[in-house]
């Protein structure tokens, strides 16, 4: 017996399936893409049980002769091209042949189709028809794939939970949705309605049914054209962003591509108006000649190779950067201010704790000089705030950050900070509350071992302390200060500075989450599309972890009635949208990862900004927290809070530094 043989038919199309056939999303993307080529108005998608159980699409197009009914079952069988011209200028999805016959081979599949006259009924079970008989049926095609995989049972332990596969199939149904937005979908899951769109021709309209009508009005229309090219669609102002690049679509020639190059060119085309880590949202829709791509180079068509793709790239950039140069992006004063209330809450660490810590500290009386004048460069050396007796309880902990407090006007000795391995402490002991004696590390807010001095902590036998005792100079440009200490001058970032100030506290405010809550006048509404409302059912329990719990309020709408007391005045919304960004960008973040997420944005949004000058009483008391940190050389993101000059790097700024061949006495003279 021959070696090599010619494998069955059927076992080929399986093999064949391992390429086309991935998930239930990919059924419905080959047969939504048919019935496109079929020149329909209007597909219905129906799934059951995330498509494992049935998965239907219904259309209006033109239909399948029933002469052709049989041949469509097998592989390489098309109406889309004919010979070797036509696969260099494909102009419709679909044109292997391998969809109806992979899927076929893999699950049962009953077609009823009709061009307007005589309808017809094929029942494929694992590759071999078992009825072939007229029907009445409607112009148009009904496909219907039930038992995806029963013959195939190994591949059922590779598909993700049923929530995953749904929102896959949500997914593919809202791009091919935005690449036509002239022909009308519904979505349907066991019985509830996920998607549906008019088929007007309106994509901001098929936006606003995806994305939710609020960040479709935040949305701007582009158009750039080129000989070769020519783009349109829409792309959201900079102040509407998301954590991935999940909601950029790109669609060429009305198909779905990933695409890394055009999708940087895209976010280019920002320029500096987007925040690090961000990305917008949007469409992007190119038309070219299908000359100048092939299609032909992956299983799912979805990547493609572009012929003058730096030439495309430059365009998008333009495009997208002439078109937001036209937009007024600075924010309306009188919408971004916050409604004037009857009492500032405690928690506003900007407006009041620096302000009370002012009131609060009395300098002592600087060294005067010759006719009683101040020398502006002998301050009193800045001390740490005495540690706290006693944790605070949930019914004492102010709603935000510890006031900065200063020294009093006794002079009291300089507190040691004491030395602490930074890299000892795992992120999930941030916010554990125990002690933990055997680490040798306190969580903030614990008591600490009392010395003899209670004004002084224990600390190892050392020469030098591990923070400096800094005297506050000045301000410059209301972003840094100036301080100097025995060993030279140092230089802080004011915002790094209460940065790292305001974590140590939210760390562990946030995993200490109580019942406080602040109650909301007008409740927040949050859009998304079905396919994140789907991602987030699973990570409720996570948000509800640091105290915000969604409702659903609608078929894509979230609903939030309080918010924790610790979230910022005004920034509530931003709040809310950027930690549930966090969950849909890593779904399988843990509750501590989560809370240590939430702490460092909370520290960024509560810190002094840049261009804010601070009276002296205020820069010192800001000193004075930064020395009671535990890490107080960097800032949550890990740039640092303050850089040092030492007395001889000053010396050799103004080449005080002299050649050893020359002797003092010559540069004096």
């Amino acid at each position: 017996m021959a070696k090599i043989h010619e494998l069955a038919s059927v076992l080929a199309d399986q093999i064949a399936a391992g390429e086309v056939v991935e998930r239930p999303a990919s059924v419905v993307k080959e047969l939504v893409e048919n019935a496109i080529d079929a020149h329909s108005t209007q597909i219905d998608i129906t799934v059951e049980e995330s498509g494992l159980k049935r998965i239907s699409v219904v259309d209006d197009g033109d239909g399948i002769p029933d002469e052709d009914t049989e041949m469509a079952f097998k592989r390489h069988a098309t109406s889309k091209i004919t010979d070797r011209k036509d696969l260099f200028k494909i102009k419709s999805l679909g044109f292997r042949g391998e969809a109806l016959p992979s899927i076929a081979s893999v699950a049962d599949v009953t077609l009823t189709t009709s061009t307007g006259t005589v309808g017809t009924l094929i029942h494929n079970v694992g590759g071999h028809i078992v009825t072939h008989t007229p029907a009445a049926s409607r112009k148009g095609t009904d496909v219907t794939v039930k038992d995806l995989f029963g013959n195939v049972p190994a591949r059922l332990k590779y598909l993700k939970s049923p929530t995953t596969e749904l929102s896959k199939i949500t997914d593919i149904v809202n791009r091919i949705a935005l690449s036509y937005p002239n022909i009308a979908f519904s979505l349907v899951h066991n019985g509830r309605e996920l998607m549906r769109t008019s088929g007007r021709g309106d994509l901001q309209q098929v936006i606003a049914g995806i994305y939710g009508v609020q960040s479709a009005r935040k949305m701007v229309a582009i158009a750039g054209e080129n000989p070769d090219f020519k783009v349109s669609g829409y792309v959201s102002l900079p102040e509407l962003t998301r954590a991935s690049r999940q909601y950029i679509s790109i669609l060429l020639n009305g198909r779905y591509i990933h695409n890394f190059q055009l999708s940087k060119a895209l976010i280019a085309g920002y320029g500096s108006k987007l925040m690090v880590g961000r990305y917008p949202i949007a469409v992007l829709a190119i038309t070219m000649d299908p000359l100048l791509v092939d299609v032909n180079v992956h299983p799912t068509k979805q990547e493609v190779r572009i012929s003058q793709e730096p030439e495309l790239s430059q365009l998008i950039e333009k495009t997208i950067f002439d078109r937001l140069a036209q937009e007024n992006l600075i924010p309306d004063g009188f919408s971004e201010m916050p409604k004037k209330r009857a009492s500032a809450p405690a928690s506003d660490q900007l407006t009041m704790a620096l302000n009370d810590a002012s009131q609060k500290y009395t300098p002592t009386t600087p060294p005067l000089l010759a006719g009683n004048a101040v020398n502006p460069l002998h301050s009193p050396a800045v001390q740490p705030a005495t540690p706290a007796k006693t944790p605070a309880t949930d019914q004492d902990r102010p709603a935000g950050p510890a006031p900065l407090t200063a020294p009093s006007e006794t002079p009291v000795e300089p507190v040691m900070v004491q030395n602490r391995d930074e890299l000892r402490l795992p992120a999930v002991q941030a916010f554990d509350r125990k002690y933990r004696s055997e680490t040798g590390v306190f969580p903030l807010g614990a008591p600490r071992p009392q010395a003899t001095d209670p004004l002084v902590a224990p600390s190892a036998p050392t020469d030098q302390p591990r923070f400096p005792q800094l005297r506050y100079l000045g301000q410059v440009h209301g972003t840094y200060l100036l301080a100097e200490a025995d060993d030279g001058l140092y230089l802080i970032d004011q915002h790094a500075a209460q940065e790292r100030v305001n974590y140590e506290y939210y760390r562990q405010a946030i995993g200490e989450v109580s019942d406080d809550e602040q109650k909301l006048l007008v409740p927040i509404v949050l859009d998304y599309p079905t396919t994140d409302i789907l991602a987030l059912n699973d990570h409720l329990d996570t948000l509800a972890s640091v105290g915000v719990h969604l409702e659903a309020f609608g078929p894509n709408s979230l609903i939030v009635h309080e918010h924790p007391t610790w979230f910022k005045a005004g920034q509530e919304t931003d709040t809310i949208k950027e930690m549930v960004d966090w969950v849909l960008k890593d779904g399988k973040i843990s509750v501590a990862a989560f809370r240590e997420k939430t702490a460092i944005m909370m520290s960024c949004k509560r810190a002094i900004k840049a261009n804010h000058h601070l009276d002296d009483q205020q820069a010192r008391a800001l000193l004075v927290k930064l020395a009671t940190a535990e890490n107080p050389f960097n800032c949550p993101h890990g740039r640092p809070v303050l850089v040092h000059f030492t007395d001889q790097d000053l010396e050799k700024l103004f080449k005080r530094i002299q050649d050893p061949h020359k002797s003092g006495d010559d540069w004096d003279d």
